[in-house]
């Protein structure tokens, strides 16, 4: 018997019947990672493989125990089916016992890999460490499942932003195009894709590209308050004296409830294998100064003038450090940001729209963006955390007909921060 297989059941338990329809799933404590857990555990009867960075296996057992207990307020209902696997995405083999990968193989056909360094302060080969060579040995794994069992789909979750400083309209096939890159994040992943779109003749890899990816739609519940949150929580603060953003680039947000009902509705296409999705707004994103109005609206804020980005970066940004020492902290994080303040990228998701129908559709930003804020808010920017069972529950009180006149309110007044 295999250590996984060891570790897949109670010691006092018979063995159950293998099975080879299992998922591997990478990055499952995450945040999109959480939610795709979510729905294979809710829509199928399926094994779920999560590795999980972690010191050993109980410490591993404990982080992903702590996300479903987040997901679904308990962990009893689906712990018979996840299994956590302690690994490491630096490491070679990406940190797993050969025989714990073995039985993986003869267990899975199926691998969504979704697990990457999200950060932008990283240097590039922090970056790469892991979302190059990480994905390097998740290929590595999906072709030992190839060998033993045979594997249905490798899906592999890039980003749109791939398309890096490129101007013009950005199709799902593009990929090298000569462009330049806002940060280490954006060309660790370009070169991730490239090492991934070197395996599609050998493996049935589907590559979907979201783009900036917030809250659920329905509930507002996130797990990582960046990109957007972040110059929205300023902007309630009044910490902006200028914006630094082109009126008219295009802000491409979807939320999260969207990009996870996508990525598993594509891979289980099966002529998605060897294809691209922008998981995007495409023709339908917001524009800076829409984005603007919206949140000006619901922070009862005036807008602040807008300076060319450009010049805040080359000029007023290191003067107003200068001048301002107190502020730098909060100016080194504005310029972290403020590139996506300036994109000239339209992304084309019409292979996308096509596939997945008129059923599911990313929804305008203007439909939500009330409900996400709303939620940052009432838990303080991510200071006061809610889980996401919690956030589910709260939303389903805020949409009954005897409150939707009442909770809303209700938390209209939380503090900015």
């Amino acid at each position: 018997m295999s250590t996984l297989q060891q570790s897949a059941r109670d010691e006092h338990e018979p063995s159950p019947p293998i099975r080879r329809d299992g998922l591997l799933l990478s990055g499952a404590t995450g945040f999109l990672g959480t939610e795709l857990l979510a729905r294979y555990l809710q829509q199928s009867d399926r094994m779920i493989f999560a590795i999980v960075r972690a010191n050993d296996h109980a410490h591993a057992q404990r982080r992903l125990h702590e996300t479903l207990e987040s997901a679904f307020d308990s962990a009893a209902p689906f712990s018979s089916r996840v299994r956590a696997l302690a690994g490491d995405m630096t490491l070679p083999g990406l940190g797993l016992d050969p025989e714990v990968a073995h039985g993986v193989a003869h267990a899975v056909d199926e691998i969504v890999h979704g697990a990457a360094a999200v950060s932008f302060d990283l240097d590039l080969e922090q970056a790469r460490a892991i979302n190059v060579q990480g994905t390097r040995a998740m290929l590595e794994l999906a072709a030992l499942c190839q060998r033993h069992g045979g594997l249905r789909r490798f899906t592999y979750i890039s980003t749109a932003y791939v398309a890096g400083l490129h101007k013009g309209r950005f199709y799902e096939d593009d990929l090298d195009v000569g462009q330049r890159f806002r940060n280490p994040y954006e060309q660790s992943k370009f070169e991730s894709e490239q090492l991934v779109r070197a395996h599609v003749e050998q493996l049935p890899i589907t590559v979907v590209r979201p783009s900036i990816i917030v809250g659920d739609s329905r509930t507002g519940w996130t797990a990582s308050f960046n990109v957007l949150y972040w110059p929205t929580r300023a902007l309630a603060r009044g910490a902006f004296a200028v914006l630094p953003a082109r009126r008219r680039s295009p802000v491409d947000v979807v939320s999260v409830d969207y990009v996870a009902d996508a990525v598993r509705a594509l891979a289980a296409m099966p002529d998605a294998a060897g294809r691209t999705f922008h998981l995007t707004s495409g023709r339908d994103a917001t524009s800076i100064g829409e984005l603007l109005a919206l949140a000006c609206a619901e922070l009862q804020v005036k807008a602040p003038p807008l300076i060319a980005p450009a010049l805040y970066l080359r000029a007023l940004g290191p003067l107003l450090g200068r001048l301002q020492p107190r502020r730098r902290a909060f100016l080194r994080a504005a310029a972290t940001y403020v590139p996506y303040f300036a994109v000239r990228t339209q992304f084309d998701d019409a292979r996308a729209r096509a596939a997945l129908g008129a059923q599911l559709r990313p929804k305008p930003l203007g439909e939500y963006y009330g409900r996400i804020i709303d939620y940052a808010r009432h838990t303080r920017w991510g200071a006061r955390p809610m889980s996401r069972a919690a956030a589910a529950r709260e939303a389903a009180v805020d949409l009954a007909p005897e409150s939707s006149l009442v909770a809303p309110a209700s938390r209209a007044h939380e503090a900015a921060g």
